[in-house]
């Protein structure tokens, strides 16, 4: 069951990177009215909200981020400037990750705080997981093997936490975007169809992320409970 859900996931995550990839080559050809860049429309929104944060480049494409750490918001060069719909939209969405910073929004730092355990997580908890379960199978140390192996399991959910936390994150950031272009007039009704389009083709991403960290996380739980019974 589980190997066709990551399947499942697989498939997800490629549509979902196709998509978004497909959508922001669209609408990048599409020049906004306001002759606005990426750049130009991010710094606007940090003037109106009263912010300390710098814009600058980055290099790869849709590698857009900002840095809460420094107070940075970082723009691809597709993005910071060209004055296309796709540009706006997702220089928009960063900058409404500023503006989370700048109100205290809550999931963001409950994301921020899971950062250090997430990586931590993410990188040794499936290990630990199978150390504890080799352990548990071959040693004569069954407690230890599975304190080990539940270590590993309790560590993976918080990477998948991380992801799950970050969803309303992300949506926060769109919808914040999408007033503030609508409000301001960088986009009108119509461009705003399109960088609604490109901002959820691109959280359809983290869905695909998070509904792939939980199968993941499920496989593993489920590896350490079987491994215990049959001890």
């Amino acid at each position: 069951m589980y190997f066709y859900l990551m399947i499942l996931c697989f498939i997800f995550s490629l549509i979902a990177q196709s998509s978004v990839n497909n959508t922001f080559q669209k609408y990048s050809k599409i020049p906004a009215r306001s002759g606005l860049t990426g750049e130009q429309a991010a710094k606007k929104i940090i003037q109106m909200n009263d912010l300390d944060v710098q814009v600058e480049g980055v290099s790869g494409q849709l590698t857009d981020h900002y840095d809460p750490r420094s107070n940075t918001l970082r723009l691809s060069e597709a993005t910071r400037y060209n004055n296309s719909i796709a540009a706006i939209g997702v220089a928009a969405h960063e900058a409404g990750h500023a503006v989370q910073d700048g109100v205290n929004f809550f999931p963001n730092k409950i994301r921020a705080a899971l950062v250090p355990v997430a990586n931590l997580g993410s990188k040794a908890g499936p290990y630990l997981a199978l150390i504890g379960i080799f352990i548990n199978a071959y040693a004569n140390s069954s407690d230890i093997g599975m304190s080990i192996a539940y270590v590993g399991v309790a560590l993976y959910f918080f990477a998948f936490l991380f992801y799950l936390v970050t969803l309303p994150v992300e949506f926060d950031a769109s919808h914040r975007a999408i007033v503030i272009l609508n409000s301001s007039g960088m986009l009108n009704a119509e461009e705003l169809k399109g960088a609604k389009k490109v901002l959820r083709s691109a959280a359809m991403t983290y869905v695909a992320a998070a509904a792939t960290a939980f199968v993941s996380f499920l496989r593993i739980f489920a590896m350490v409970n079987n491994n215990k019974r049959n001890r």
